[in-house]
């Protein structure tokens, strides 16, 4: 249940900046779109260190059921964090470029 609220709310974030661009800010002349997409480039770092500590949590457990196993499991740790990571800069980059650039 927790899982599709997620879902659903994600997909409304990807969504709303393409209905929301021709509204624009009286002030500071920022596209409610715009601003839509940086806050995507936010969820995407949250969204990555999340991922990061889970991967973090499991390497800790499994080295603590089998210590003599620590060496491939930090190994493959290590890898998996910075296949996240990378993912999580292509999304905030994207989310960045997406809102900021004209």
């Amino acid at each position: 249940m927790k899982f599709s609220k997620l879902l659903t709310s994600t997909i409304a974030i990807a969504f709303l900046p393409a209905m929301a661009m021709a509204q624009t800010s009286a002030t500071t002349g920022v596209t409610v779109g715009q601003g839509l997409a940086a806050v995507g480039a936010g969820l995407a770092v949250v969204g990555g260190g999340l991922g990061i500590g889970l991967i973090g949590k499991g390497a800790v457990e499994s080295i603590a059921r089998q210590p003599e196993a620590s060496g491939p499991i930090g190994t493959n740790m290590i890898l998996a964090a910075a296949l996240v990571e990378g993912a999580t800069l292509f999304a905030v980059v994207v989310g960045l470029l997406v809102g900021f650039v004209k």
